[in-house]
């Protein structure tokens, strides 16, 4: 039996939602162990001057805790 654990991140990319996600991702990954799945809750972009700056990711990410 294994208990994992669920815990939120934000990403941003200023190329796209998914380079926001490998990002995230790889960057959760510096920390976290054992990371079995993410979803992705949110997407947003951010706008300056009436053009999109950054896409940004707000990711549920799930990891199984050490034994």
């Amino acid at each position: 039996m294994s208990i994992a654990r669920v815990t939120e991140i934000s990403a941003t990319s200023p190329e796209s939602f998914d380079d926001a996600a490998k990002r995230g991702i790889e960057r959760a990954s510096k920390k976290l162990r054992g990371i079995t799945s993410a979803w992705v809750k949110d997407q947003n972009v951010m706008i300056d001057d009436g053009k999109i700056t950054d896409f940004k990711i707000n990711l549920v990410v799930t990891f199984v805790l050490d034994e």
